[in-house]
């Protein structure tokens, strides 16, 4: 195979780099377009499942569907000014991420953190650290006490990642400060939850804390298990790239390691184009409102897609089979148990 033949890697392809500069830019208008189209809405939608409760509190679950819907778009905002990418001043990306990050119980300077350092260990088995689903090799888990493969167990459980363990996530474990935490980190969180501590005094003392919690218990709900459930996919899919460090490529676990989740359009739009995954992954400086254009216009990204239908194939996924580069469920531990005993008799001296 001569040079001009033989196949090149992702990373020795168009030169990405000069790709992703055309996109790196942020557009105030279209930035304030997408508050009055995600935050704005999400609290007026509040303000009218209040108003609904008058009617049937049946009207006011049902109004609790779109509702989340904002939420999870006013999420992406929030998850944009992390980035930096969603206003071109950083003090307008700071106070804007702060105000959608106590919207969606999230403090910002300690989320901006934890994702930072998941864009930068995505897809490394070395480097499993923070901001991931918690993914077990076959070997690992083979190699568990007990007690820690009954946690992980549950834990896998698709009832447990997008019900309560996406509810308390957000709920609990983002209001308690982490030891790794920075000064900023720490403060951030005190920050979000005396503001949360706020409204919540503001509610009772207005509208009542129990007509409040029917309103916020059901969109926090919806909206934290669909959030989970859209990061879950994108890196938890059919061939998804997985290296260990020293073969670890910060393109291929962007391009073959964060998932294109083509959606309809009316859930790509609540979901702020974050479907196109694997274009964040590479540059997260791309604001979500020019993703959708960087894939139309450039074919190194038109990479296999996922649609709703094919995702329902992840919530098998419970194993990283690090042998054959896959993702396994847990009826695979059965058989690798078996592999690893044969390779054992193989192993020993002829008597």
């Amino acid at each position: 195979m001569t040079a001009a033949t033989k196949p090149r890697r992702a990373q020795e392809g168009p030169n990405w780099r000069q790709i992703v500069a055309r996109y790196q830019k942020s557009d105030v208008r279209r930035a304030v377009g997408q508050i009055f189209t995600s935050v704005v809405p999400f609290l007026v939608m509040m303000v009218v499942m209040y108003f609904s409760l008058r009617v049937s509190y049946w009207l006011t679950l049902l109004l609790a569907i779109p509702t989340a819907g904002f939420m999870v778009r006013t999420f992406i905002v929030f998850h944009d000014c992390g980035h930096g990418s969603f206003f071109p001043n950083r003090k307008a990306n700071d106070v804007v991420g702060f105000i959608t990050g106590v919207l969606t119980f999230t403090p910002y300077f300690r989320w901006r953190h934890a994702h930072a350092v998941h864009h930068a260990t995505a897809g490394d088995l070395d480097r499993r650290e923070m901001g991931d689903i918690w993914t077990l090799t076959v070997d690992e888990y083979l190699d568990a006490p007990r007690w820690k493969r009954v946690a992980y167990r549950i834990y896998r459980n698709p009832l447990m990642i997008f019900t309560v363990g996406a509810w308390l996530s957000f709920l609990v474990l983002q209001r308690i400060p982490n030891p790794k935490d920075g000064k900023r980190e720490r403060y951030s969180i005190l920050w979000t939850d005396l503001a949360l501590l706020l409204i919540f005094v503001a509610a009772g003392f207005t509208i009542g804390m129990g007509d409040f919690l029917r309103i916020l218990l059901p969109t926090f709900f919806i909206g934290t298990s669909v959030g989970v459930w859209l990061f879950y996919v994108q890196h938890q899919f059919e061939g998804v790239y997985w290296e260990r460090h020293q073969n670890w490529s910060y393109v291929d676990a962007a391009l073959k390691g964060s998932s294109y989740y083509e959606l309809p359009k009316i859930l790509q739009w609540f979901s702020g184009n974050i479907g196109f995954h694997h274009i964040h992954h590479l540059s997260p400086r791309i604001p979500n409102y020019y993703l959708e254009q960087a894939y139309s216009e450039n074919e190194l990204f038109h990479v296999k897609p996922i649609t709703l239908r094919s995702s329902m194939q992840s919530l098998k996924f419970r194993l990283y089979d690090e042998e054959h580069h896959r993702l396994v469920g847990f009826g695979y531990v059965k058989e690798a148990r078996k592999l690893r005993a044969a390779r054992a008799v193989a192993a020993q001296p002829a008597a």
